[in-house]
């Protein structure tokens, strides 16, 4: 019988030996920063856009209290799968009942799909801006779509990381606009510190919007399986060779993680003071389109602001949206028990990449219904705050198994964090519920 002493042993370093300082980091550095930079995705700017040029900078605060929540929700994720050598859906299924994991497998399903559409249109939005109206959104839909899922069917394993990696990139764009908007420093640090609460059924839509999109459903199952694949990708390619994970790599993981979360929480930050600085400051204050969101860059870029902010939001959506599509692939063949991943080839996954096909499919036909995608955005994280209490229920008490999790179950700080998130996105989605009720 081996022990998980024994699999440890002969089990390859996944980031054990690399190069030590900025290089090194640089190196650790994968699915935590990528998982970081996709929560910046099309939802996220348009969201953090509309909530800047409603409220000022009345949510700036938001970005401080949500990063050790959203840092603890995903070390979590990342741990489970490490731990485990599974997917997170199919760590949840070993748990809990099937019908139970399968709501929430559903609901992520639902989500993402609608999360999907929302970016396919932003991205087309972004690519008519840059064409001064010679082109119209919806005629780019259906090729982004197509872009993606080549790169996604086709590209190596390597190949996709690495423009996954560089995309992230886009978004300094919204960081050093905020530079250009000369916001007054001593109102944005009160604001930043001193939480400003209103009780109003939209202040209310607007902090479960935020929450949504920073601790939202997707990144949980995409946190995990990037997790596995990176296992796989060093040579651990059986479950039973990835169980148990070393204190390096869970250290590795853990700095991946944090500096991702940190990355996304400040891109969040800015675009909301920047919105705040110029449109709110200016009476602006409802966004309904790409254009006036674009608006926001004019301190950085005069006349041709929408450059900026066209190019930002393209970079965003082609990371995010097949993060969005395969999160929502590896929950469903984790549940079902199916196999598949990034890393097979179109063969050898033939399940796998239809059903990553039928989830950008169904996101391209949500763009024919002919929603506004800034609206569709802003209303796509308002659904995963409602998402996310149940299931981040589950991956809590996942995580504090020591059955499963052995000595990698969580401690009194991660369980604190964790259940604090849940709590606090749990009270903010039903109280927006209680708003829309008593309308």
């Amino acid at each position: 019988m081996e022990l998980p002493g024994d699999r440890l042993a002969h089990q390859p370093p996944r980031r054990r030996d690399r190069p030590r300082g900025l290089r090194g980091l640089l190196r650790v550095l994968g699915p935590g920063l990528i998982t970081g930079a996709s929560d910046d995705d099309p939802s996220g700017i348009g969201t953090y856009s509309q909530v800047g040029s409603q409220f000022g900078f009345g949510l700036l605060w938001t970005a401080l209290f949500t990063f050790p929540l959203m840092a603890a929700v995903q070390e979590l994720c990342a741990r489970i799968a490490l731990e485990t050598g599974q997917g997170l859906g199919a760590s949840l299924r070993r748990k809990f009942p099937g019908w139970l994991v399968g709501l929430a497998v559903i609901g992520l399903l639902v989500a993402n799909t609608i999360n999907v559409g929302a970016d396919l249109g932003a991205v087309a939005a972004g690519g008519a801006l840059l064409s001064r109206g010679a082109l119209k959104a919806i005629w780019l839909v259906v090729p982004v779509a197509a872009l993606i899922l080549g790169m996604q069917i086709f590209a190596s394993y390597n190949t996709i990381f690495r423009i996954f990696k560089w995309l992230t990139l886009a978004l300094f764009a919204y960081v050093i606009s905020a530079i250009y908007a000369h916001p007054s420093l001593q109102d944005v640090l009160w604001a930043t510190f001193v939480p400003h609460v209103e009780f109003s059924r939209e202040f209310i839509t607007a902090v479960v919007a935020v929450f949504g999109t920073t601790i939202s459903p997707y990144l949980f199952f995409w946190q995990a399986s990037a997790e596995v694949d990176e296992l796989e990708k060093a040579g651990r390619v059986t479950e039973n060779r990835r169980r148990g994970c070393r204190t390096s790599d869970l250290r590795a993981a853990r700095t991946d993680v944090v500096i991702g979360m940190f990355f996304s929480n400040v891109v969040m930050y800015f675009i909301i003071l920047t919105s705040a600085a110029v449109l709110h400051a200016h009476g602006k204050t409802d966004i309904q389109t790409a254009e006036q969101a674009a608006a926001a860059l004019a301190p950085l870029a005069g006349p041709f602001a929408f450059i900026v902010f066209a190019v930002g939001m393209i970079g965003a959506g082609l990371l995010a949206i097949p993060i969005l599509s395969g999160s929502a692939t590896y929950a469903l063949k984790e549940f079902l028990g199916l196999r598949g991943s990034l890393r097979s080839s179109p063969r050898q996954g033939l399940i796998f990449y239809a059903i990553l096909s039928a989830a950008t499919i169904a996101g391209v036909v949500i763009n024919f219904l002919h929603i506004d995608a800034i609206r569709a955005l802003f209303w796509t994280a308002v659904i995963n705050g409602v998402v996310a209490p149940p299931l981040l229920v589950l991956i809590v008490l996942l995580g504090s198994d020591r059955g499963i999790m052995h000595t990698r179950v969580s401690g009194w700080l991660s369980r604190s964090l964790t259940w604090t998130a849940t709590a606090v996105m749990a009270v903010a989605a039903v109280a927006l519920l209680a708003f829309l009720l008593i309308r």
